[in-house]
């Protein structure tokens, strides 16, 4: 069985499409799933809208995307688990992709996010570098990632030390395990926070990164791009 882990805080303008597409997906490739929302301390109707739509809704207060991400993998049953941010949209290709994957022996994998509606110039020039380096160095993002439980539980799960960077850190721990890989195929996901937010505050973000690494985000300070996010309606 797959279990689809969706992290959210504050996700009523998405969270509506993000279940539905889980769903309408993961039926038309006909394999037996289950969808976990974990709310993450919203003060809106993230719960309200994925419970209609179905989802099996647990409720958390951490306000930290790894020990979000932790609490839905110790409450899901499936042997393979899919990690999908609440702004994010999977398809059925995807799905497909990855159970071929994990059944021809990868332990997990991710894929190449591509972000909707309009965005700032500075960013589309950045992309293909971006796309560059997600599949060169096999590392993506965390909007959409999977691997078996086998492979969770050697791993460790996600680091609860760290407030940001934590996808890489759990890519790296996948890729100690077994075959890593990066799906051809894309997903989309939400463009708000580069809409929101400064090429500057980004840049600032991609350079601690590069200087520190993951042990540069173990704390909330300097992340309001995760953490304080501005909210569009759609």
């Amino acid at each position: 069985m797959i279990s689809f882990i969706v992290p959210a805080h504050n996700e009523e303008a998405w969270i509506a499409r993000c279940v539905s597409a889980i769903r309408n997906a993961t039926e038309s490739v006909g394999e037996p799933y289950e969808l976990i929302v974990v709310d993450d301390s919203s003060t809106d109707a993230t719960a309200l809208v994925a419970e209609a739509l179905g989802a099996c809704v647990i409720h958390v207060e951490h306000r930290q995307i790894s020990a979000t991400r932790n609490a839905g993998a110790r409450r899901a049953s499936g042997d393979i688990l899919f990690f999908v941010d609440g702004d994010t949209l999977v398809n059925t290709p995807v799905i497909q992709s990855a159970l071929r994957s994990t059944r021809g022996g990868a332990v997990g994998g991710g894929c190449v996010p591509r972000f909707e509606g309009s965005l700032p110039f500075w960013w589309r020039l950045f992309y293909p570098f971006m796309v560059g380096v997600i599949r060169l160095r096999r590392l993506p993002g965390g909007a959409c990632q999977f691997c078996t439980r086998v492979a969770f539980e050697a791993a460790g799960g996600f680091s609860e030390s760290h407030y940001a960077a934590e996808d890489a850190l759990f890519v790296s721990a996948l890729k100690r395990q077994g075959r890593f890989v990066v799906l051809a195929e894309p997903v989309v996901t939400s463009g708000r926070s580069l809409r929101a937010h400064s090429c500057m505050s980004v840049m600032r973000l991609l350079m601690r990164f590069a200087f520190h690494g993951p042990d540069g985000f173990r704390d909330r300070q300097g992340l309001d791009l995760w953490y304080n996010p501005k909210r569009e309606e759609g």
